[in-house]
């Protein structure tokens, strides 16, 4: 079956693209970017925040960022969401790789087991963390941990994770790739 398209160029023979080589991060490179992270984390989880001294005694913020330790958190495996508990409520979640000691993601949501059963990136970049970790058989263990108490209001919510992405620096969320790299995108 002859084409009914004009060709302009017929004499000029096409060739494949050449694709780019995708560049992997050695091992030692990978260590060196988990240790940063890791130095930078362990501050944050030792030091305590300066307390504002007020005239009068005010309770204390129901969601205070300063109280929330992910690391303490009873952690799931990521197919958390194919369990048939009730995930439908409003949370902050954290990614962390336990073996590590390393808060990965750190994300909100109000219906938990909807968010990660579709489409999300964190998936990829937690597929192409793990992946790099079998290659050079470097001990991995990446869990989710769900933190219960977050405000029900969306505004609010997120308020809290910006501020939870910004004191963890966590670095497969958005706002952390020009401070860690984006070394799994």
């Amino acid at each position: 079956m002859e084409s009914n398209q004009l060709n302009l160029f017929p004499d000029v023979k096409s060739t494949p693209a050449r694709r780019a080589e995708t560049l992997v991060m050695d091992a030692n490179a990978l260590l060196k970017w988990k240790a940063q992270i890791f130095e930078y984390q362990q501050r944050m989880r030792e030091t305590k925040p300066v307390q504002q001294v007020t005239l009068f005694d005010l309770a204390p913020a129901h969601c205070d960022p300063e109280a929330i330790d992910p690391f303490k958190l009873h952690l799931q495996s990521m197919a958390f969401y194919r369990i048939p508990d009730n995930f439908g409520q409003a949370a902050l979640y954290f990614v962390i790789d336990s073996a590590a000691s390393l808060v990965l993601y750190v994300g909100e949501t109000c219906q938990s087991n909807k968010r990660w059963r579709g489409t999300h990136g964190c998936k990829d970049y937690i597929s192409s963390y793990q992946d790099l970790h079998y290659r050079y058989q470097i001990e991995t263990a990446v869990n989710i941990g769900f933190w219960w108490d977050a405000p029900v209001e969306r505004k609010a919510r997120q308020t809290l994770e910006q501020a939870m992405i910004q004191k963890w620096r966590s670095p497969f969320n958005k706002e952390m790739w020009e401070k860690w790299g984006q070394p799994f995108g």
